[in-house]
């Protein structure tokens, strides 16, 4: 590999960034993940217990279930006889208003009938009187009693013993001797003298109740300190059920001091501390380069923590199931991105951090696992909607196929199996497929590019290329071939085609501006150049790099389409203009800055590739005979020469990959110029046909 050695100052500036990024990384996972302390289990009635003999470390109450509870609540609010309170005064104000009314006796009725009156009226005020709604709600149980107090004294009542005001009216009616007399005795409206002489004691009733449902025993018997409470392989029955979640419960009480919060805080500190430690040293171990890309070293740790963010803040929130979330995505973004060893290892970390948060981690894991390893072997590069739509298809038949597994070793009956966690698997692989649309915003947070956008750049009909193609259509026609060859260079060497592809149909775009001063466009015409002088006409053609940079800012190219522009002629030299002055001036000293590219040199495997390709492409169009010999030594000459002049030194191109970029030019330019062998020469001999064809080639 041919590159440079690393600088002392950048190696400890990448130290202390990548400290900076892991230290970052834990506080925050750890911040947010939930205080579970304690062993966690994972357990259902009628299932075999999966783990060792249970003993019981301390004493525990056994806790009664939320819904006997909730039963015995219930059965006491039923029984509760409410408190109302007697007022003796509305039967005093009401009779006395009756008769002082009618003193004089009721017309059309004997005078008697007052006395009457006023007497049914007291029996009805002694049993009590209601509200009408008060006794409609409380009357639907007729058994039903409440306690009615009269000055100090409290007394059991039955609501049927009582009436409201609208039955205490039908009842004054009911009597016979009242009855006879009925329609004189309504026109003196008698419901204005009956009311309410019960009036409901809230206060009082609301705090006996409250007593009373504060009395319920929470717990329904204890477990003593070194009891077996369950044994590996036991069935779960609904006692032993209550008393796992008792024993829990305790557990979680007890880990609440203040003394156990910070021992929490500081093993969950200890475990993701570790688990991110051991991912920096993989990296550093075999992925040095990507602490020399912030970009890539960000999306790592951003992708790691954003999950187990996730996974808290739903475990904290009781928010649906943790499986819902497309884990999967972290995996297939750093496989598109970076490479698939990487995604793997970073989708293990982020899977056993996210495990801290769960309930159950072994199925979590596995699932998990599984998903990540799928995800990472069918999509290999994002480019089209169908990709994504398999992975996802797979994904979800891989994660309901193990999760079914996982039910078979435990339960061994599909009729008694859990099917509700397919349903959520399904809803997973739906939210897989927006790792379409968010791959935009990872290229757009991160500085990446996916295959997506490079074929979409790559488009001829895209305006900047048709542009190209109008103004200056031999440089079009140039960048095309020059893509060709340097794509085929990359599927051989193992480097990313459509990459300089991409890059090679763009790195000439600076040419626009003064298409006419560049020989690919002057057909066959005079070169403006020749009669300029050396210096402006080197500065015109090292301009096109300069000028192609700020089209590729108008037009908003990424960032690494720019960096085929800056660097596909590096730091060199305008040979031909500058041997020309140097030959034109040979006693002044020349100033090489003028005749030098900007550069930098290429600093990729693609940027090198293009670099190859272009200056080959380019000469091979000077030659004045296309035979193997010729196009051969002009590839090895040209290169050997790039490589001598340290063009690739800060490239990761190997003399391997450098060979076979040599070999692909030179088979590809002899198909394209067409190499033939020639016909031999036919001897002279008598009575042959003279003036045999000299030099014909085949075909």
């Amino acid at each position: 590999m041919i590159r440079f050695g690393k600088t002392s100052n950048g190696y400890w500036r990448r130290v202390l960034t990548s400290t900076a990024i892991m230290i970052v990384t834990v506080a925050v996972i750890v911040f947010f993940l939930p205080r579970n302390s304690g062993p966690q289990f994972r357990y259902d009635v009628g299932k075999p217990w999966m783990y060792g003999s249970l003993i019981a470390k301390f004493d525990f109450p056994i806790y009664k279930t939320e819904e006997t509870i909730k039963e015995e609540q219930d059965s006491i609010a039923d029984a509760f006889e409410p408190y109302y309170n007697y007022d003796a005064k509305v039967e005093k104000e009401q009779i006395a208003r009756f008769t002082a009314k009618y003193k004089d006796g009721i017309p059309g009725v004997t005078p008697d009938y007052v006395a009457t009156i006023a007497d049914r009226l007291h029996r009805l005020y002694q049993a009590g009187i209601m509200n009408a709604p008060e006794y409609s709600e409380i009357s639907r149980d007729t058994m039903k009693m409440v306690r009615v107090v009269n000055g100090k004294k409290a007394a059991n009542i039955e609501i049927m013993c009582m009436y409201s005001t609208m039955t205490a009216y039908e009842k004054l009616f009911s009597d016979p001797k009242i009855a006879a007399q009925k329609q004189a005795l309504q026109r003196c409206n008698l419901n204005e003298y009956i009311q309410p002489n019960l009036r409901y004691d809230e206060e009082r009733s609301e705090t006996e109740l409250g007593d009373m449902l504060s009395g319920i025993p929470l717990a329904s018997g204890m477990v003593l300190s070194g009891q077996k409470i369950i044994d590996r392989g036991e069935i779960v029955d609904d006692h032993t059920y209550r008393v796992l979640n008792s024993f829990e419960r305790e557990t979680k009480r007890r880990s609440a001091s203040v003394s156990a919060v910070p021992s929490t805080i500081a093993g969950q500190a200890l475990f993701v501390a570790t688990l991110i430690l051991l991912f920096t040293t993989y990296l550093r171990l075999f992925r040095k380069d990507y602490f020399e890309k912030t970009r890539s070293i960000s999306m790592l740790y951003v992708m790691i923590t954003i999950f187990p963010l996730l996974v808290s803040l739903m475990i904290s929130h009781n928010v649906l199931s943790v499986y819902i979330l497309p884990f999967a995505i972290a995996p297939i973004f750093i496989r598109v991105f970076l490479d698939s060893r990487t995604a793997f290892t970073a989708h293990v970390t982020m899977v056993l951090i996210c495990a801290a948060a769960v309930k159950y981690q072994y199925e979590f894991i596995i699932v998990q696992l599984v998903a990540g390893l799928i995800a990472i072997y069918s999509l290999r590069e994002l480019s089209q909607r169908a990709e994504i739509f398999k992975t996802a298809l797979l994904v979800t038949a891989g994660t309901c196929g193990i999760y079914f597994a996982l039910q078979l070793m435990q339960d061994n009956s599909i009729l008694t199996m859990d099917h509700s966690m397919y349903k959520y698997f399904v809803a997973n692989g739906v939210l897989l497929l927006f790792a379409y649309p968010l791959m935009l915003v990872i290229e757009k947070t991160f500085g990446f590019i996916s295959n997506v956008t490079l074929i979409e750049l790559s488009n001829t009909n895209k305006k900047l290329l048709r542009n190209l193609s109008e103004v200056a259509p031999g440089t079009f026609q140039h960048s095309v071939m020059v893509g060709n060859l340097a794509a085929e260079i990359a599927n051989k060497i193992g480097a990313k085609a459509q990459l300089v592809r991409t890059g090679a149909l763009y790195h000439d775009i600076g040419k626009m501006k003064n298409p006419a001063y560049f020989t690919e466009n002057q057909m066959g015409g005079a070169n403006p150049l020749d009669t300029m002088p050396r210096i402006d006409a080197a500065q015109i053609v090292i301009g096109h790099v300069t000028d192609g940079l700020k089209i590729a800012e108008k037009y908003s190219l990424p960032g690494v389409i720019k960096d085929f522009i800056k660097t596909h002629h590096g730091t060199g030299k305008t040979k031909y203009f500058y041997i020309s002055y140097k030959n034109e001036h040979p006693d002044e000293p020349v100033d090489d800055t003028l005749f030098t590219y900007p550069g930098p040199d290429p600093f990729t495997r693609e940027q090198a590739i293009l670099m190859m390709a272009d200056t080959v492409e380019a000469a091979a169009r000077s030659l004045k005979e296309y035979t193997e010999d010729s196009i051969s030594n002009l590839v090895n000459k040209l290169i050997d020469q790039q490589v001598a002049d340290g063009f690739f030194k800060y490239s990761p191109i190997t003399f391997h990959d450098i060979a076979v970029a040599k070999q692909v030019l030179t088979d590809r330019l002899k198909a394209i110029y067409h190499t033939r062998t020639s016909y031999p020469e036919l001897k002279k001999e008598a009575n042959t046909h003279p003036n045999p064809p000299q030099g014909r080639k085949l075909g």
